[in-house]
């Protein structure tokens, strides 16, 4: 569950800085991005879920969300700003809560194995998520 939720929250950093760069930090090109009116909106966020899942509805945010994501759980969101990181997590805690099936959806594309919740437990236990 806490995996899920700093996940969740790694994505939705990712969607809102995107556009990598070879060894470089992402764009922050996203940052302004209201990530609190997407959370309280079901059809937006639900075209962000289909986006990650689906590969359909994709912003171009998203589209670039959806191209780093894989590397950024794989290297811990080395290259997120600490904005991108902390919005992941404000992401992924909410789907925890509030949307739990298809935090599903989109642990099962990414993490089916769940080998991210080992990775991360650390910082899901300092979420206060519980799986």
């Amino acid at each position: 569950m806490k995996f899920a939720v700093f996940l969740c929250v790694i994505s939705f950093v990712v969607i809102v800085t995107a556009d990598k760069q070879k060894d470089e930090k992402y764009t922050t090109k996203y940052d302004n991005i209201e990530v609190d009116k997407i959370l309280n909106n079901d059809r937006l966020l639900r075209n962000y879920v289909d986006c990650l899942v689906h590969g359909t509805h994709c912003t171009k945010d998203g589209e670039v969300l959806k191209k780093v994501l894989s590397e950024a759980l794989k290297t811990k969101c080395e290259k997120c700003s600490e904005k991108q990181k902390k919005e992941a997590v404000k992401v992924i805690t909410f789907l925890l809560k509030n949307k739990r099936d298809w935090w599903n959806e989109i642990e099962a594309a990414y993490d089916p194995n769940h080998v991210y919740r080992e990775v991360y437990k650390k910082e899901i236990k300092d979420a206060g998520i519980q799986f």
